[in-house]
């Protein structure tokens, strides 16, 4: 019975690795998460700026940081190819 050990080692390498399924599905869930980050730093941007141009100071502070995180975020979320 030397196949009992074999199946169990082979069992614990399957339930101790990650499918390409799995993983793809964790790539897309991380990727949508950045996608509503961005969405909502976007929205949080353009209000910001309209309350700079009425002569918020704070606000244009706040527009310089939440531009900086767009910054971060855009890289790493990728770009659908275009149709033609």
């Amino acid at each position: 019975m030397a196949t009992a050990p074999v199946r169990v080692a082979s069992k614990g390498v399957d339930l101790a690795t990650t499918s390409q399924s799995e993983a793809d599905q964790k790539r897309g869930r991380e990727i949508r998460q950045r996608e509503a980050r961005l969405a909502k730093l976007q929205r949080q941007y353009e209000k910001q700026l309209d309350e700079c141009q009425e002569g918020n100071r704070r606000a244009c502070d706040n527009a310089v940081t939440t531009y900086a995180e767009i910054q971060q975020i855009l890289p790493t979320i990728p770009v659908e190819p275009v149709e033609r």
